[in-house]
């Protein structure tokens, strides 16, 4: 630029909102609705619903495939009438017996396992052995050791939980890095300390998901082996009251065990887990 010379003067002017079209918009009250996942497992569990009424509806055999309707039916009449809820109670019972104790013990060995290497390959050799082996296939030996009683279930169930929580805890203590466990260790935190300040926490995630899939293994189980083991104590469970009222050719019954099965199922993902879940994973930023 030569010596002297002035630069140019620009001026804008404003630019009036309108220019620029629509910038924001709001959300209307159907989007706002359709944005809450409740919402849309409500109209899926809906869909679900109908669709099982129509083909009932089409099948026309109460024996072999009840209506979604009568099904309702028979649910309410068994809860307020019948021993639906006692023997859901039982079988509720039963089955946090074994999945505390599961949960229990898988927790002692992750620890063991996290913090010594004897402990480790004492996880991984157990693991290897007993992970492969269905629950339901101890049945039998339960019923000669512990006898007729809550302990051959509570066997069972400890074994269908202890497996995959401990797997999935000691998967996540692994996968810590190695700035919070020096973090941990700077701090003067060792043994159950070092593991409840440092590696549960970061570990979280992967908790939650063996505590899943050990529920679902222990409800599953717990169901299988009362349609085999029966009574016991003159009290039977959810299961004995599915396979009582198949005996029984009361199929409506049957499928209100079975819809029983499916509520308490999703009562415990989306009542418990997923509460448990946004309180913490999703608010420590750990999961989208």
């Amino acid at each position: 630029m030569l010596a002297g010379a002035s630069r140019p003067e620009w001026v804008r002017e404003d630019a009036m909102s309108e220019d620029f079209g629509v910038v924001e918009k709001p959300i209307t009250w159907w989007e706002r609705v359709w944005n809450n996942g409740a919402v849309r497992k409500a109209v899926i569990l809906i869909l679900l619903a109908l669709a099982w009424e129509i083909y009932a509806r089409r099948v026309n055999n109460a024996l072999t495939f009840p209506t979604f309707s009568s099904t309702v039916e028979a649910l309410w009449d068994g809860a307020v009438h019948g021993n639906l809820l006692t023997r859901l109670l039982f079988s509720l019972k039963v089955l946090l017996m074994g999945y505390g104790l599961g949960i229990a013990l898988a927790a002692l060995l992750s620890t063991l396992a996290i913090s010594f290497r004897l402990g480790n390959d004492l996880l991984e050799t157990l693991t290897a052995m007993f992970s492969p082996l269905p629950a339901i296939a101890l049945l039998p030996l339960s019923l000669i050791w512990f006898g007729l009683g809550n302990g051959s279930l509570v066997f069972v169930l400890v074994h269908s939980v202890l497996w995959p929580v401990a797997l999935n805890t000691h998967s996540g203590f692994r996968a810590v890095s190695n700035t919070l466990r020096m973090v941990g260790k700077n701090y003067g935190l060792r043994g159950f300390g070092y593991v409840a300040k440092i590696l549960i926490p970061a570990a979280f995630p992967n908790i939650l998901s063996g505590l899943k899939i050990g529920w679902a293994f222990a409800w599953r189980t717990l169901i299988a082996a009362e349609l085999i083991f029966g009574v016991s104590s003159g009290t039977g469970g959810l299961g004995w009251y599915i396979l009582e009222n198949k005996t029984q050719l009361e199929i409506a019954n049957v499928f209100a065990g079975l819809l029983t099965v499916i509520l308490i199922g999703l009562v415990v993902e989306n009542g418990v887990f997923r509460v448990i879940e946004q309180r913490t994973v999703r608010r420590w930023g750990m999961q989208a």
